[in-house]
């Protein structure tokens, strides 16, 4: 089975469609990607305020 990291323009449209109130699900169907790769991604960058993209591409 292959992978490839999300890039640092999925990162950002991960944020802008949880800001806009998007479920993990339908960010998944829209990136193109599973849904547990969204939660992964969201749960292992997440800070106190929340999704934080750049720091997440900057980790990756």
């Amino acid at each position: 089975m292959s992978y490839t990291q999300l890039t640092q323009q999925q990162r950002y449209r991960i944020y802008a469609l949880g800001k806009g109130n998007h479920g993990q699900r339908e960010i998944a169907d829209i990136i193109g990607c599973h849904r547990g790769t969204i939660s992964r991604e969201l749960r292992r960058n997440r800070g106190m305020k929340g999704y934080r993209p750049r720091q997440a591409h900057g980790l990756a």
